[in-house]
């Protein structure tokens, strides 16, 4: 049987595990990230891989970074939340385990996860899927006819980075109108607290949970209130999934898929995000409505997408 170890770094931390060919998860670690000594960072990825490939069997390791990773998957281009500006963390980690590395973005490993072993696992081999991940950003996964599409520099479905209004609000990666900027959980969080600021009495459960303060309206009490009934916590998700349900219209016109799968943290409010990006989708079609058009769906992996993709992209996956 042949162990993979899969490592998923994020802003606030290191999950890592050794997984085995059916995506099942044979043993966790995890460790807080440093998130802001580029130095630090990459000598606890080093020992997280080192450790667990000094413990079990393992045959490669797979890492999963949010940023733009080079065409070679070795080079951490830049990452947004983390401290690399072109890190070469392939050859550090190789150097330190002996074993073949690969490095690639993190949107990518959730997605090949869930097309291998999660919501698509059922689906024909060559079957196209886009994964959308919503979280403090919004972050893509293409697979396409049955392979990870990755583009001519490695850089490929970053969707949250399409511009949906022109001349919008500022993004971090230097565009203004951003997807990422009206369907993320940031964006979920500021409509909610716009909302509370504009209908208080309407947003009574909301404020109670938040104190009465709307600043500190945070993601999970507008989660727990939506899903309560507070109606302002419920028309942020209706404003976000609008966004994500336009833009799985726009995405199915270039790429045809047969599904997107939506994951990440604000994911996990199931059908509170997923019912109005649903309407929003079908709304959006237009004439293409009439024809088969891709399905909406939840992803199943959950926190384990990460390292179990990242394992068997190093696997050969």
């Amino acid at each position: 049987m042949s162990l993979a170890v899969g490592i998923d770094i994020g802003g606030t931390k290191i999950a890592a595990a050794v997984v085995d060919p059916a995506g099942r998860i044979v043993a966790r670690l995890r460790r807080p990230t440093s998130a802001g000594d580029p130095d630090k960072l990459r000598a606890q990825v080093v020992e997280v891989a080192a450790g667990l490939a000094a413990q079990h069997p393992v045959t490669a390791v797979g890492i999963g970074a949010a940023g733009w990773i080079d065409a070679g998957r070795s080079v951490v281009r830049y990452g947004p939340h983390l401290p690399w500006r072109d890190e070469p963390l392939r050859d550090a980690v190789a150097a330190a385990v002996g074993l073949p590395v690969v490095v690639e973005n993190d949107a990518n490993v959730a997605a090949w996860a869930e097309y291998r072993f999660g919501a698509c696992a059922a689906a024909d081999p060559g079957a196209t899927m886009v994964m959308v991940t919503v979280g403090t950003g919004v972050g893509g996964g293409i697979v396409l006819g049955g392979r990870l599409y990755r583009g001519a520099q490695g850089i490929a479905a970053e969707l949250g980075h399409v511009r949906v209004v022109p001349d919008g609000r500022p993004c971090p990666c230097g565009r203004r109108g951003c997807l990422e900027r009206y369907a993320s959980g940031t964006a979920l969080v500021e409509a909610a607290r716009a909302g509370a600021r504009a209908d208080p009495a309407a947003a009574a459960d909301l404020l109670r949970r938040a104190g009465g303060d709307p600043a500190a309206v945070s993601g999970p009490m507008v989660t727990a209130a939506a899903g309560a009934g507070d109606p302002v916590a419920r028309a942020a998700f209706a404003e976000i999934g609008g966004w994500l349900g336009a833009a799985c219209a726009d995405w199915t016109q270039i790429l045809d898929p047969h599904t997107f799968v939506v994951g990440g943290g604000v994911a996990d409010a199931g059908e509170l995000l997923l019912a109005p990006a649903r309407a929003a989708y079908a709304e959006q079609l237009g004439r293409r409505g009439r024809y088969p058009a891709a399905t909406v769906t939840a992803a199943v992996r959950g926190n384990d997408a990460g390292v179990v993709g990242a394992a068997d992209l190093a696997r050969g996956g």
